[in-house]
């Protein structure tokens, strides 16, 4: 099937393209290809490529409450989900309060801008 566009990037709205961009480049293990001041890209080759856009008096999104919803987030696999979560913290995301998905195999944290995301365990 033959669509009539190709995925090309996610963009995340942020106060600061540059830090966050380094939060994913760290956490995702993925090398900047574009920055300007207001506008950084990350590509992950065949996995991917994110944007980080600077837009003024950002808001980030207040999970779970429906009133100022998360609009998307980010699922992430990782094998170790110990580690991964130890060198997530370090990063400088920070574990919900809210876990919704407890014994799931997956846990929701909060990006530096504050937008949520999921370390996901491997089933492979």
């Amino acid at each position: 099937m033959s669509g009539v566009a190709r995925m090309y990037s996610v963009v995340l709205d942020c106060p600061d393209p540059r830090a966050l961009a380094a939060f994913y480049a760290g956490l995702l293990g993925w090398k900047v290809t574009s920055e300007e001041e207001d506008w950084v890209t990350l590509d992950g080759d065949d996995q991917g490529r994110l944007s980080f856009q600077r837009v003024p008096g950002h808001r980030p999104p207040e999970w779970p409450d429906a009133g100022h919803p998360q609009q998307f987030h980010l699922d992430l696999v990782v094998d170790d989900s110990v580690r991964a979560e130890k060198e997530a913290l370090a990063l400088g995301a920070v574990r919900h309060e809210h876990q919704p998905g407890e014994g799931q195999g997956w846990t929701v944290y909060l990006d530096p801008a504050g937008h949520p995301f999921c370390l996901c365990v491997s089933s492979g």
